[in-house]
């Protein structure tokens, strides 16, 4: 009599990847697009009308500019999902778990700083002062017609402001929350998350760096022959 083999465990499904929210500055990109579409337009004229070692400069301009204007402007990203935040920079991408996250800093730039001490920018979430004094005059106007508002209703203030009430009757002012700027918005969101997720199995590990050789090596192959092409011309 034969003894069955046992059967193998069937593989576990693993587990899913929460989906990376995406945050970008629109501004940025628009103004890098305008950027690299003038500079394409000249360079490639230079290229094709050009005399002489003038295409040879329109060419090494070219490959010296293009990547360092998409990397400044184009390229910059914050991913950030349930387990890591990913900060696509210039020149770096950083991998922050977020259990190595230590504190975030919103001050002329927005920053964040791992456990080791180590500060990195966030490139695609720029401070607009501009942008925060206009959010700061709006709830500012905000708060005055909410208390306008409840004086002219004599103590109705379940009712918000366009005749809309929530379920918990607050005022528009208490249901919305104060307006902020835009850049103040995501790292609030951000910081929200890292609290939430700081203590999870699944967010830890090691900060990771990686160097965009993709970018450094046209921008210094172009630097190093624009250089040369200008010093022996």
């Amino acid at each position: 009599m034969t003894t069955p083999e046992p059967q193998s465990p069937s593989p576990q499904p693993s587990a899913p990847v929460s989906k990376d929210r995406v945050y970008r500055s629109p501004a940025g990109i628009s103004g890098g697009v305008l950027v690299l579409a003038l500079a394409l337009w000249l360079g490639i004229d230079a290229l094709v009308t050009g005399e002489g070692d003038t295409r040879w400069k329109a060419l090494a301009a070219l490959v010296f500019l293009v990547p360092l204007v998409a990397a400044y402007t184009v390229r910059p990203a914050v991913f950030a999902n349930e387990d890591r935040l990913r900060v696509r920079n210039p020149f770096r991408v950083i991998v922050l778990p977020w259990g190595e996250v230590a504190s975030f800093r919103s001050a002329y730039s927005n920053e964040v700083f791992a456990e080791g001490g180590d500060k990195y920018q966030l490139w695609s979430v720029p401070v607009s002062l501009r942008g925060r004094k206009k959010a700061a005059r709006r709830e500012d106007r905000r708060a005055a017609g909410g208390g306008r508002g409840r004086g002219i209703l004599g103590g109705m203030g379940q009712m918000q402001l366009g005749g809309r009430t929530d379920g918990a009757g607050a005022t528009a002012v208490q249901a919305d929350g104060p307006v902020r700027a835009q850049g103040d918005k995501t790292m609030d969101e951000l910081r929200e998350l890292w609290e939430a997720r700081k203590d999870a199995a699944s967010s830890k590990g090691a900060v990771t760096v990686r160097w965009a050789y993709e970018i450094l090596v046209p921008v210094v192959a172009g630097a190093v022959g624009l250089a040369v092409l200008l010093g022996v011309g």
